[in-house]
């Protein structure tokens, strides 16, 4: 079992296709200060989702945002994903094709995020600081 707040391994990212196992699912991590990550089920496709506000450390800056956008943009092209939606606190992409790729997707897309973060964290910019209270936001 990992320890909270480190990035999960694809095995382990949870499936939320059901609202109950989401709800839960995102409870555990704010409790356990955690960027949430999950899949699930989008008709006979799979979803990733990744939110950045179920911890309360600093927001991911715009600069280090761009590389996630970058390789979201280069899942689109490919064809592996139709839709990515990326915002400092939230990831998105769907549809994917098999559990096994979006667990892959989404397990990347978590270690990538954690790492940022804690990079931010670590070297903070002069020219994005965080407004959350705390050093959140």
């Amino acid at each position: 079992m990992p320890k909270p707040g480190i990035p999960l391994q694809a095995a382990l990212i949870p499936d939320c296709t059901d609202p109950e196992a989401h709800r839960a699912a995102y409870r555990a991590a704010k409790a356990n200060d955690a960027i949430f990550v999950c899949i699930a089920r989008h008709g006979q496709r799979w979803k990733v989702q990744l939110d950045v506000m179920a911890s309360r450390k600093p927001y991911i800056p715009g600069q280090a945002m761009a590389v996630l956008q970058s390789a979201a943009e280069a899942l689109v092209l490919d064809g592996t994903v139709e839709q990515a939606n990326i915002a400092a606190d939230y990831v998105s992409m769907w549809p994917i094709e098999t559990e096994e790729r979006a667990r892959e997707i989404a397990a990347a897309f978590h270690a990538a995020m954690y790492g940022l973060q804690l990079l931010h964290i670590a070297v903070p910019s002069q020219l994005e600081s965080s407004p959350r209270p705390g050093g959140g936001r």
